[in-house]
């Protein structure tokens, strides 16, 4: 039976899972709430970036992202920073909705799974 190594374990979640070299991120969403939905984007894909290289990945071989947005109308904003974020000829499969999110100065919040390298 394969293992799972867990990364960054809390009493509720833990930020990565690594499975069968799929690596799980949970939704990462951004410590500077100030900031626009730019600001708020490039926080998060920062994280995801930092978590991936952890687990042995990086943001070409993800295989699926879910974006949750507090407002569906900064989509194009967002997609401005993911688009730029994101390497070319690599887009992963993408769902992107508005949503409630727990803290009403959450912008965004982004779910990714990966492969490992």
């Amino acid at each position: 039976m394969a293992s799972i190594t867990r990364f960054h374990v809390g009493p509720r979640l833990s930020e990565t899972a690594v499975h069968n070299g799929t690596v799980y991120l949970a939704g990462q969403v951004p410590d500077d709430t100030t900031q626009d939905i730019r600001g708020q984007t490039a926080q998060v894909l920062g994280m995801v970036d930092r978590l991936l290289a952890e687990a042995g990945s990086d943001k070409s071989r993800i295989l699926m992202t879910q974006i949750f947005l507090a407002d569906i109308t900064d989509i194009t904003a967002m997609n401005e920073v993911w688009d730029a974020w994101i390497p070319a000829g690599n887009t992963p499969p993408r769902a992107t909705v508005q949503a409630k999110m727990a803290n009403a100065a959450y912008k965004i919040e982004i779910v990714v799974t990966a492969a490992q390298a």
